[in-house]
């Protein structure tokens, strides 16, 4: 999907026809049913033009569909640390998208390698983490220009590409790679709040 696309004009609304192309693709795959971009449309209720420009294969939006199925949503997760330190919030959810992506690492390298064979700029991919930090950080006493670097900070030490850079340059084992992980996001906020004091 382009994400330039979804992320101008009605947002809410492509949200939404993302969402719905979504759960028609899920419904195939509960069932356990290839299906095409085309089944996806019927199932739907959405034109194949639209379907195709948020998606521009079955491969990219099974493996779409598939993570989205699992994955806590944003909303709910910045409701369940809403009463926590921000600090705690951050790390909460830290904690939980690098747990998500260590419980699904074979799902999210296939996905992973799926999205790097499209065309680069025309795949949005969910973008779960940024969403979720935007939503707790939005009342934060931080500028508009400092939430918007914490949650491209933060996002970097989240999911399944440090894990991978972990895992396959590293060299290193899945605790490892987890508390390594967790201790780089203590530091740097450690260091951002550090310097907000000064």
């Amino acid at each position: 999907m382009d994400n330039a696309y979804l992320n101008t004009g009605r947002t809410n609304q492509k949200q939404e026809t993302r969402d719905k192309i979504l759960r028609a693709a899920q419904h195939f795959l509960d069932q356990g049913i290839d299906f095409s971009l085309e089944d996806v449309a019927r199932q739907s209720g959405i034109s194949r033009a639209t379907v195709y420009r948020y998606y521009s294969n079955a491969e990219l939006l099974a493996g779409e569909a598939v993570l989205d199925i699992k994955t806590k949503k944003p909303q709910l997760l910045a409701e369940e640390v809403k009463d926590r330190k921000l600090e705690d919030q951050i790390l909460s959810i830290h904690d939980y998208y690098n747990g998500f992506a260590i419980a699904n690492e074979n799902a999210f390298r296939k996905y992973l390698a799926t999205t790097l064979s499209s065309e680069p700029g025309k795949v949005d991919r969910g973008a779960r983490r940024v969403k979720t930090l935007e939503l707790v950080l939005q009342d934060s006493d931080f500028t508009k220009a400092e939430r918007q670097e914490l949650v491209n900070i933060f996002t970097v030490l989240m999911g399944v590409e440090p894990l991978i850079v972990m895992r396959d340059v590293c060299g290193l084992d899945v605790e490892e790679s987890r508390r390594l992980l967790r201790l780089g996001s203590e530091m740097l906020l450690k260091g951002f709040l550090a310097s907000k004091k000064v």
